[in-house]
């Protein structure tokens, strides 16, 4: 127990003594875990004070503390984009309840409670009184005066009976009939009043709309980036794409993008998916901002709202008993963040239910053979591209110092590598190495600026290299899910300078801003080009007093270390037309520097000539960090000619290397040919038989075979998302059909149905479930057709057990995906 102290907050005499707040609200809310309490209740809220405590807060509701807030309109001084805000952890489970003062008694209430540890014999918890409400002047900087009062385990000292008597009074106040639950609605009827109120309308009438009491914000403007994606996004529109991707440097603001042009689209209705919460929450609290009337809502495994903006998790809404719950047409505009994610059958599923009036893929994927698949994805439509050096160069990136440090220490070939990746416990236990830690603090300190961010391989790894470091005198610590420092206390460490490095397991990699970060130490072997990039760019963002990023990678003697270097090179610099390829610039600012050991062992990377497509294909796979699709290969620049003649097909080429599942092997053994030539290889003067077969992908044709009409009305919607292959293959007579006519049903029966289906069945009984094989005519020399028209379904000739179901509909995808994008640049190179 200790005695009640007084803090005063700021102190207009002498700084020194200023005591605000802030620290020790967000003290409180970190040393909170899953059994404890907290309870709020202040007059009003602002949104300056609220985005202080808006990350503390949402992890402890994480980690299972009990959450409660209650505010009001007294005065209408609380602002309604901060309640928005706030209905995101209602969302994900927290009390917030509105004192209406109208003909009710005046609401001045400014108390805290934090409760760790209630029972009969102990009391831990902490409790403030006294004057601040939440506003970042408040919390930070005005005078203000709070009694604190600690109170550990005596439950029979006298300031543990106030600290109870504080919590009953919370308790009964918030049983308090002149309470109600906040919703979108209240805040609806809240917001007309505000900005109707005396005090809204003296602050517009004085122009005091910069003071730290914010009124209810101006809309965001979009930077010159923005202002030109949007314009592109515009013009796609106007041309009739109804998907398409855009491709934007980490730190150039794609969702506030997104936010923007569902504003320039009107949309009522929107969907925005993403793969983690932490990216849907910050994704959420933006398009508030921006639009602080709109309903926003959640949909993931807790909760599975209704709401005008909806921000869904795709592991939940990609689920098919979720998507039944949604009609095809119910969003107008659909956004899905980290878009290289989106090759996953759940997201194709998701992006197959759907038919909005458009879908906006977003990622910060530089190259073309990595966007290739998601490309395909969006109709094989890039709207817009801005990369790392085109941000660099305008300065809406610092530019970056690579270091590559030989890790002399770790000898990768004793490591195993199976699937694609180290084996984690054997690299976890060769990272755990006295001699590699001091080395790697040793190029550290050689390098290092203020703030580092550290990427580790485990949490094993973390806590260790967090203890090398401390015992070196360093303060660092180790933040991950669970971890004994919150994260948002961590940064905030970080940002004040107490905190000199943060080592991280795979919780920064994307979705999270770190603009004062300028040290990157990269411990850790990385398969993907894409994590890579995304860690690089939490280091990337601008911050005032920041003038450039340092990189310290350790570079061991293995392709998942050395492909790095190579890949800065290759995405930032330009050949000048004065310079030859081997001088070709870096931006302004820009130094790739490696030890001399790692020389030789980067010329291993490289390949002079290409021989053998298998080369081709390894390298391409070394580069991806797993196995290339068929897409890639060919945006690779692969000759599928050749490949069919040293390897027959795609997915042979693929089989020989070790590279397919056990699912997909059996599918092949059954069903290359059908692969082969009614895929791979089947003529194509138009794109119909492509489109046909990506629309039987979409309605699930191979296991509900559909009508012809279904099956048609689904080719038109595909084809309307590939403007350029309707005007191209339609004439005007049959661009002038709708999807639901009788001409065009007929048109399409009598062109790509006909032209891949036989009249009447030929399919093959299995004699068991697990026997399955293609039909005997599809297996002779004279069958052309794979399909048949079935009493006016179209279904396939071929048998296959449920089982393999969904390894030949990703098979099959990914050949759709290849042959549509051959046809399309040979149609492009015609033209």
């Amino acid at each position: 127990m200790s005695a009640p102290q007084l803090l005063t907050g700021g102190s207009l005499q002498d700084p020194s003594f200023n005591q605000p707040l802030l620290d020790v609200l967000k003290d409180a809310i970190n040393n909170t875990d899953s059994a404890s309490q907290i309870t709020i209740a202040v007059s009003f809220i602002r949104h300056s004070g609220w985005r202080l405590l808006h990350d503390a807060l949402f992890e402890a509701l994480g980690r299972g503390v009990a959450l409660n807030i209650i505010t009001s309109d007294y005065l209408d001084v609380t602002e309604p984009v901060a309640l928005r805000e706030m209905m995101q952890l209602a969302e994900r489970g927290a009390n917030i309840y509105i004192y209406e003062s109208a003909q009710n008694a005046g609401f001045h209430l400014k108390s805290y409670l934090f409760i760790q540890q209630h029972t009969d014999q102990q009391l831990t918890g902490l409790g403030l009184v006294g004057s601040s409400n939440i506003s970042r002047a408040a919390l930070t900087q005005s005078l203000e005066w709070n009694w604190q009062l600690k109170v550990d385990h005596d439950i029979s000292s006298p300031a543990a009976v106030s600290l109870l008597a504080l919590q009953e009074e919370l308790n009964k106040l918030a049983q308090d009939q002149r309470l109600v639950p906040l919703t979108h609605h209240w805040i609806d009827d809240y917001l007309t009043r505000y900005q109707h109120s005396a005090l809204t309308q003296l602050r517009v009438i004085t122009g005091d709309t910069a003071s730290d009491d914010e009124t209810l914000r101006e809309t965001p403007l979009p930077n010159a980036v923005q202002e030109e994606a949007l314009s592109a996004l515009h013009h796609t529109r106007q041309l009739g794409f109804k998907r398409g991707l855009v491709v934007m440097a980490t730190g150039l603001g794609k969702t506030w993008l997104a936010a923007f042009d569902a504003r320039q689209l009107h949309a009522k209705r929107l969907l925005f998916v993403a793969h983690r919460d932490e990216i849907i929450r910050q994704a959420q609290a933006t398009f508030i901002r921006m639009n602080p009337k709109a309903h926003t809502g959640l949909y993931n495994g807790q909760q599975q709202q209704q709401a005008d903006w909806l921000f869904a998790s795709v592991q939940t809404l990609g689920r098919s008993e979720h998507l039944q719950n949604f009609a095809q047409d119910h969003f107008d505009y659909i956004i899905i963040d980290e878009f290289h994610h989106a090759t996953a059958p759940t997201y194709r599923k998701l992006l197959n239910h759907f038919r909005p009036q458009f879908l906006l893929g977003l990622t910060a994927t530089p190259d073309r053979t990595d966007q290739a698949d998601i490309l395909a994805l969006c109709d094989d439509n890039l709207v817009f591209e801005r990369g790392l050096r085109d941000a660099i160069v305008d300065k809406h990136l610092v530019p970056f110092i690579y270091q590559g440090v030989y890790d002399e220490f770790i000898n990768y070939d004793e490591i195993p590598w199976r699937n694609g990746r180290f084996d984690p416990d054997a690299l976890d236990a060769a990272f755990a190495s006295q001699k590699r830690a001091k080395h790697a603090l040793n190029k550290w300190q050689a390098f290092k600026q203020n703030r580092t961010l550290a990427f580790c391989i485990s949490t094993r790894h973390a806590d260790f290299m967090a203890r090398i470091f401390n015992e070196a005198g360093i303060n660092a610590a180790a933040v991950y899910a669970g971890s004994v420092k919150p994260r948002n206390q961590a940064l905030s460490e970080l940002a004040e300078g107490t905190l000199e490095v943060i080592f991280s397991v795979d919780l920064f990699n994307e979705g999270t801003d770190l603009p004062a970060i300028d040290t990157l130490l990269m411990l850790r072997p990385t398969e993907s080009r894409i994590v890579f990039l995304q860690q690089l760019g939490r280091g990337l963002r601008l911050c005032e007093g920041k003038t450039h990023l340092i990189v310290v990678d350790l570079v061991g003697n293995h392709k998942a270390c050395l492909f790095k270097p190579e890949l800065l090179r290759e995405i930032t610099q330009i050949e000048s037309s004065e310079q030859s390829a081997t001088t070709a610039r870096l931006p302004e600012g820009c130094f790739i520097n490696v030890e001399p050991q790692l020389l030789p062992l980067m010329d291993k990377l490289r390949y002079g000539g290409r021989v053998k497509i298998v080369d081709d294909y390894r390298r391409l796979k070394d580069q991806l960090g797993q196995r290339p699709t068929a897409i890639q290969a060919f945006q690779a620049g692969f000759d599928f000619t050749k490949l069919r003649k040293q390897h027959s097909s795609w997915f042979e080429l693929a089989f020989s290397e070790g590279d397919l599942s056990a699912s997909e092997i059996r599918v092949l053994d059954k069903l290359k040919d059908f692969l082969l030539t009614g895929i791979e290889t089947t003529t194509l003067t138009k794109s119909f038989k492509i489109i046909l077969l990506q629309a039987l992908l979409e309605l699930d044709g191979l296991q509900k075979p559909p009508t012809l009409q279904a099956l048609a009305e689904q080719s038109r919607y595909v084809l309307e998302r590939h403007p350029d292959l309707l005007q191209l293959d339609l004439a005007p007579k049959q661009q002038a059909m709708t999807a639901n006519s009788k001409a065009w049903l007929t048109y399409w029966k009598n062109n790509p149905i006909k032209h891949s289906s036989n009249i009447g069945s030929n399919r093959q009984v299995a004699e068991t479930s697990q026997d399955y094989d293609v039909s005997a005519v599809a297996k002779s020399q004279a069958a052309k057709y794979w399909f048949s028209r079935d009493n006016e379904r179209f279904t396939p000739d071929f048998i296959f057990p449920e089982q393999e179901l969904e390894t030949l509909h990703q098979m099959m995808q990914e050949l759709v995906d290849l042959r549509l994008a051959e046809y399309r640049r040979r149609k492009r190179k015609l033209s």
